[in-house]
């Protein structure tokens, strides 16, 4: 016989079980009978919670960047984006660029990538420049995250994967104070 759990406790296990087999599987090979599975809950308790599949991967992919978004100053979000990627999974397949990486192909999950990543991102980090071409350079940066998340976590580049992620985070930045004059490398 198995406890009752709060609300919130089901939503925080849906959104767990959610997040680790879309980093296992994508999207598309993600079912809700395996979510709610894994969560030890009943399936119609995700669509009472969270309203579908779709709804749920964009709170997965929320999860973690409104953290960011709300616990970083302007200026060290790229900093702090960066430090969290680099040091965020102790095994890369459960990486959350994974689950973005493998449902990037499904449309309301590639929309949910662009609003998520692009909008809210780009908005805070074109911020950081007086440049006519901010929201260029917002992408341009981002771009570049993701491309460093790829080679480093995905394919395993070396010596990208196997260097400090200090002395990684101090170039980039450094590097993105050409495109972002206000990121704060420190």
């Amino acid at each position: 016989m198995s406890r009752p759990r709060s609300a919130a406790a089901t939503k925080a296990a849906l959104l767990e079980a959610a997040a680790k087999l879309f980093a296992e599987r994508g999207f598309d090979r993600t079912t809700v009978r395996d979510i709610a599975s894994l969560a030890g809950v009943n399936q119609a308790l995700l669509f009472r919670y969270y309203g579908s599949k779709d709804a749920l991967f964009a709170a997965v992919l929320a999860s973690r960047s409104r953290e960011l978004l709300e616990d970083s100053p302007a200026e060290q979000l790229l900093r702090n984006t960066l430090l969290r990627m680099l040091h965020d999974e102790p095994r890369p397949e459960d990486h959350p660029l994974y689950a973005m990486l493998r449902s990037s192909q499904h449309d309301t999950a590639a929309e949910a990538l662009r609003r998520r990543m692009g909008e809210e991102y780009a908005q805070v980090l074109a911020s950081l420049t007086d440049a006519e071409d901010a929201e260029l350079r917002a992408d341009l940066v981002l771009a570049w995250l993701v491309g460093i998340g790829v080679m480093r976590i995905v394919f395993r580049k070396q010596p990208l994967a196997g260097a400090d992620a200090e002395h990684v985070v101090a170039l980039v930045t450094q590097a993105a104070a050409v495109l972002l004059e206000r990121t704060d490398g420190g």
